[in-house]
């Protein structure tokens, strides 16, 4: 993985344009669509029994995040995820703050075994969802990146996808390769909904890419790079919104190349 990679992904998706089908928290619900729109991408909001199962055959990509659970999205997430699948549309699993809540937690584990494409987690979630850890405090991890190497690799061998672990470094793998990206700024975690954000445009960049891991990779770089370069001209969380949602549709695949902080380690067997 190059930052090469990450621009070409970068601009495909900007040129495609693709329909996001985001099931995501209601406290982040806004910044979800808008950073999608900034982006390049199409969002799409609609998480009840009734009708998401429906609308999800016209989209391109699915993100399936448990926020904020309503018993909407209780009933809905599961049936939309069985539609994706069977459509052959990929899909991005946000865990959001599972732990101290064992309902979320049977959830998730259920939509695991449906097959995502991509997991997008703290460290604490990945370590719940593999069954080794107690979670968070909230939707803030206690634990660091490199603890939960061991659990997402088996998470990506079990369930055949792309495991991707978000904190100072983050960390992407499909098993087998693992990639670490050192983009982002602490003003990522003095916004609501900012993780939300990244998993709409992993599934945005999921649309455009034949390799989960490339697109994963590309999100994360795009969401950290967009983070750093917001954060350098802002005086606190409120305009760094703004600026967020400027660079992230203003950032150029060359500015991707040049500013992506990629390291990929040696295959693990």
């Amino acid at each position: 993985m190059s930052g090469l990679d990450c621009a070409a992904v970068v601009e495909r998706m900007r040129r495609r344009a693709p329909l996001v089908h985001c099931l995501t928290a209601a406290v982040s619900m806004n910044l979800v669509a808008d950073a999608t729109l900034a982006a390049g991408a199409r969002p799409m909001m609609t998480e009840t029994q009734q009708e998401a199962p429906f609308v999800v055959r016209r989209a391109d990509a699915l993100l399936a995040n448990l926020g904020t659970l309503s018993t909407d999205g209780m009933a809905g997430i599961p049936a939309t995820v069985r539609v994706a699948v069977e459509r052959g549309i990929p899909w991005v699993l946000d865990p959001a703050a599972i732990g101290p809540s064992p309902v979320r937690i049977e959830l998730a584990r259920e939509l695991l075994a449906v097959g995502p494409t991509l997991v997008r987690a703290n460290a604490s979630e990945v370590l719940v969802l593999a069954g080794v850890g107690a979670g968070g405090r909230g939707a803030d991890a206690s634990d660091r990146v490199d603890a939960a190497l061991p659990a997402a690799l088996d998470l990506a061998r079990r369930h055949g996808c792309v495991v991707a672990v978000s904190g100072e470094v983050d960390l992407v793998t499909d098993g087998t390769h693992v990639v670490q990206v050192a983009n982002g700024h602490l003003m990522l975690t003095r916004v609501t909904g900012t993780g939300c954000a990244l998993g709409a445009l992993s599934a945005a960049c999921l649309a455009v890419s034949d390799e989960p891991l490339e697109a994963a990779v590309a999100a994360t770089v795009w969401m950290g790079l967009a983070g750093q370069q917001a954060a350098g001209r802002v005086r606190g969380p409120g305009s760094f919104r703004a600026a967020l949602l400027d660079e992230l549709y203003a950032l150029t695949p060359e500015e991707i190349l040049a500013g992506a902080r990629i390291q990929t380690a040696q295959e693990i067997r």
